[in-house]
C-alpha cells in the first residue's frame, strides 16, 4: 500500500457556527464518509488528525465537548491518530512523516476542516516533503474570514472564496492536485 487517506480535524467543535461564523460546503461530512468507506473497503490506511487547541476558550480545547471527532470519523478504523496544536498534521504526535515513510506510503489524499488552514498547510508540507498529494476539495470546508490587514484595510473573504483560493494555490503552485470525492471513490 502506497496511498493513505488523511482526515484532518473533523471535530464537533467546527459545528459551532456562533464561534466560527458562516461556512461553506454542507456536503463535507458526507463526502468524508464516502472517502473513509472507500479506503476501508480497499484496505488502505486511514490517518485521523485532531486539533488540540491550547486556548481554553476554543471549542477544540482537549477539555471541550467540541474536541470530539464527528461520528463518521470516530467510528472509522483509523490506522493512526495524530494530535496537533498547530496548522500542520506534520507537526503532531506521533510523527506523521516517519509513520508514512516506515510503511512506504508516498501518496496522500487529504480531506477535512479547515480548507484554507490545516488542510492547505498539511497539503503544502506534504508536497514539500515529496508526497504525491491530492486534496478532495468537496470533502473540506471552512468559514468566512475577515480582518484588518496593514496596507490593505479591512479584508473579508467568504468560505467559498477561501476554498477556491486554496484550490488554485495548491494546484497551480504544484503542491497538490484538486479532485472531487466522486473521482476518488
Amino acid at each position: 500500500m502506497t496511498r493513505a487517506l488523511l482526515v484532518i480535524d473533523m471535530q464537533r467543535g467546527f459545528d459551532d457556527l456562533a464561534f466560527w461564523g458562516p461556512t461553506a460546503n454542507p456536503d463535507c461530512e458526507r463526502n468524508v464518509a464516502a472517502l473513509i468507506d472507500a479506503w476501508r473497503r480497499a484496505g488502505e490506511p486511514i490517518v485521523v488528525v485532531r486539533h488540540e487547541s491550547a486556548s481554553a476558550s476554543s471549542p477544540l480545547h482537549p477539555d471541550a465537548e467540541g474536541n470530539a471527532l464527528v461520528d463518521v470519523v470516530a467510528e472509522a478504523p483509523a490506522d493512526l491518530v495524530v494530535s496537533k496544536s498547530v496548522n500542520s498534521a506534520f507537526y503532531g504526535d506521533p510523527d506523521l512523516d516517519a509513520w508514512l515513510r516506515e510503511r512506504g506510503i508516498r501518496e496522500l489524499v487529504i480531506c477535512g476542516v479547515q480548507t484554507n488552514m490545516c488542510v492547505e498547510t498539511s497539503a503544502r508540507m506534504a508536497g514539500n516533503l515529496g508526497y504525491d498529494v491530492t486534496v478532495a476539495l468537496d470533502a473540506t470546508r471552512t468559514f468566512d474570514l475577515s480582518g484588518e490587514i496593514p496596507g490593505l484595510g479591512r479584508v473579508t473573504r467568504t468560505a467559498a472564496e477561501l476554498m477556491a483560493s486554496t484550490a488554485v494555490v495548491l494546484q497551480q503552485g504544484g503542491f497538490a492536485r484538486i479532485a472531487a470525492t466522486a473521482d476518488l471513490v
